[in-house]
């Protein structure tokens, strides 16, 4: 039997799997690693984590497979977007990575849009300046920190810094470079353009690979570490999100996903690269060779759930909180929640917007609020599969991933909320699944990505949408909509009495 590795390098872990040639997972190791926060709003790694903790994940992994390691014949990455990592010419790292949830960089923004102009900045990247992309954090810190600025020779993304260190090659993989705001989305190149406005020369960026493509072999040196075979291929990988597509069997026209995590995330697979959604939604390059995928992110999708658990309910399990939702009405008895709780992103890209309940009324109890928080959940990631609609997609099924997965009644309500089959899968792995098929792929087990996905994944359960639901659920989305516009004025308000 022939496997695979699927390194996952989260935002608070890295997750790694060991993935047979049926597509079953023999092996899963996860170490975690610290945030580093020494001001409000700053959200920093040291990459030397990453490195420290892939490896004794991948020394754990080697030292229980009881097999023959020359049989680990490919390994391949999924990793966090947007983080900047800066190193010199000599190649060592020249201060903490700033990760993809980092806010410091709003002037940074303003300064893009009016330097390239909102408009040809849509053109060119197909995503508007928002503080958590790459571009942002880069003129961060050419401005407060120039002497760092000036000795920096080449950017880095997570994943492959890390994969630098196994290997000693850079490059970075079309579905990330979509989200540092310096690649032409739709030409699949850096934007020189956009270089030359902000200075920065085209040597700063990796050579750009596709997401499949075989970048090297791990180091002797590596290798005598972990165990590996040195003649374990190295693929490039991919960004989170784009794995996950790939690790959830998203890679034909017309499928899409759902992923409820701590922030909540609606994809959609496209073929075309000269949509326009205006900015609403963010518009990558996939995992797949000359494929795309629009995506729309609510900030607060789990952690809203996390909160009202933590805020109102100490309970041991989210299992304890979710088990009275099926006594309560769909609506929730007229209450409504908005889960703006940090802000929003789709398809309001707003920091200062701050979640709401109404409708309260004596008459609810706690399970009507965490059936509302449910709800409210799920409008959100809804307004995202509607601008999809609006602009042609046909969605009619959808997977169904993360904690959204875990409950049967949310999983009825997003078939509801949505008008669409949800999908949930046999086994779900997400990103590091993805980056398994990346590596199966890159390694000629399969003549295609979804031929693998195929193999790969499977569905253990489908939800279809309740006539009568959709109706009652579609008169309150029209209630949902007009909240955020109705408080907006008031919360702009309150911002001054925020502690």
């Amino acid at each position: 039997m022939k496997y695979v590795i699927g390194v996952d390098l989260g935002t608070s872990a890295v997750k790694i799997l060991l993935v047979n040639q049926n597509g079953e997972v023999c092996k899963e190791v996860s170490k975690s690693y610290s945030l580093i926060s020494e001001k409000s709003g700053y959200s920093e790694q040291n990459p030397e984590d990453w490195i420290e903790k892939t490896t004794l994940g991948l020394v754990e992994l080697v030292e229980e497979f009881d097999g023959d390691v020359n049989n680990i014949e490919g390994i391949s990455f999924s990793g966090q977007m947007h983080g900047l990592v800066l190193v010199d010419q000599d190649k060592q790292v020249l201060r903490n990575a700033i990760l993809w949830n980092d806010t410091r960089t709003t002037k940074q923004c303003e300064e893009i849009y009016e330097v390239v102009g909102k408009q040809r900045l849509l053109e060119i990247t197909k995503n508007p300046a928002l503080e958590g992309f790459t571009l942002p954090k880069i003129l961060w810190v050419k401005e407060h920190e120039p002497e760092i600025f000036a000795r920096s020779s080449v950017f880095m993304l997570p994943k492959d810094y890390l994969r630098y260190r196994m290997t000693g090659n850079i490059h970075m993989d079309y579905s990330d470079a979509a989200g540092t705001l310096l690649l032409n989305v739709a030409k699949r190149g850096w934007s020189h353009e956009i270089l030359n406005l902000f200075d920065l020369s085209p040597e700063f960026c990796p050579p750009l690979v596709e997401s499949h493509m075989f970048v090297g072999n791990i180091t002797a040196e590596f290798a005598q570490t972990t165990g590996l075979s040195e003649t374990i291929k190295v693929f490039a990988g991919g960004a989170d999100n784009a794995c996950g597509a790939i690790g959830s069997g998203i890679l034909s026209e017309g499928k899409t996903l759902c992923s409820i995590g701590t922030s909540g995330v609606v994809l959609s697979y496209e073929e075309r690269n000269d949509l326009d959604f205006e900015g609403k939604v963010h518009y990558f390059n996939h995992g797949e060779e000359n494929a795309y995928y629009t995506m729309g992110v609510t900030l607060a999708a789990g952690y809203s759930l996390s909160w009202f658990k933590e805020t109102f309910a100490k309970l041991d399990a989210f299992e304890q909180l979710l088990e009275d939702i099926d006594e309560v009405p769909v609506g929730s008895n007229g209450l409504l929640f908005t889960p703006y709780i940090v802000g929003e992103r789709t398809p309001h890209a707003d920091s200062n917007i701050r979640g709401s309940f109404i409708g309260i009324d004596a008459a609810h109890e706690r399970k009507h609020f965490v059936r509302a928080v449910l709800e409210g959940i799920t409008f959100s990631l809804n307004e995202s599969i509607e601008i999809f609609r609006n602009s042609g997609k046909t969605i009619d099924s959808i997977v169904s991933i993360g904690g959204g997965a875990k409950n049967e009644t949310w999983l009825q309500m997003q078939a509801d909320i949505f008008n669409a089959k949800i999908e949930r899968l046999t086994s779900e792995q997400g990103p590091g699944m993805g980056a398994a098929i990346l590596a199966a792929y890159g390694c000629d087990w399969f003549t295609s990505l979804k031929e693998c996905a195929d193999v790969f994944i499977q569905t253990s359960k489908t939800y279809h949408p309740i006539p009568k639901n959709v109706e009652t659920y579609k008169n309150i989305f029209t209630i949902y909509q007009q909240v955020y516009t109705q408080t907006k004025m008031l919360n702009d308000q309150l911002i001054k009495f925020r502690r």
